[in-house]
């Protein structure tokens, strides 16, 4: 059994990353569904979180919606593209994804 300390010492929080932390991404990527718990701001209630997420190297990267309706837009255009990238501005609740295509040479 481990002390308060030593589980303390050896505590990492469970972050999922962003798929725009990624340098390219390609189209055929697993999605899985995924949710968390957090406190709503406005009310201090718990609520719940429901999101997408891709897992690589045993690393969770969080697919925003825009992305996805982005890449669909992108799909109906070039129906063969097979990898993309992902360029994030902004942060929090004024974070915007642009979806690039990444062509063959």
């Amino acid at each position: 059994m481990a002390s308060l300390k030593e589980e303390a010492q050896a505590y990492e929080p469970k972050l999922t990353k962003n798929i725009a932390d990624l340098p390219e991404v390609s189209v055929n990527i697993e999605l899985e569904d995924d949710e968390f718990e957090t406190t709503d701001n406005r009310t201090g209630k718990p609520k719940t979180v429901k999101q997408k997420v891709t897992i690589i190297n045993d690393e969770r990267y969080r697919v925003p919606n825009s992305v996805i309706a982005q890449l669909k837009v992108l799909l109906e255009d070039n129906p063969n593209l097979q990898k993309f990238k992902v360029k994030q501005t902004g942060q929090g609740l004024n974070t915007d994804y642009t979806v690039i295509p990444i062509q063959k040479v």
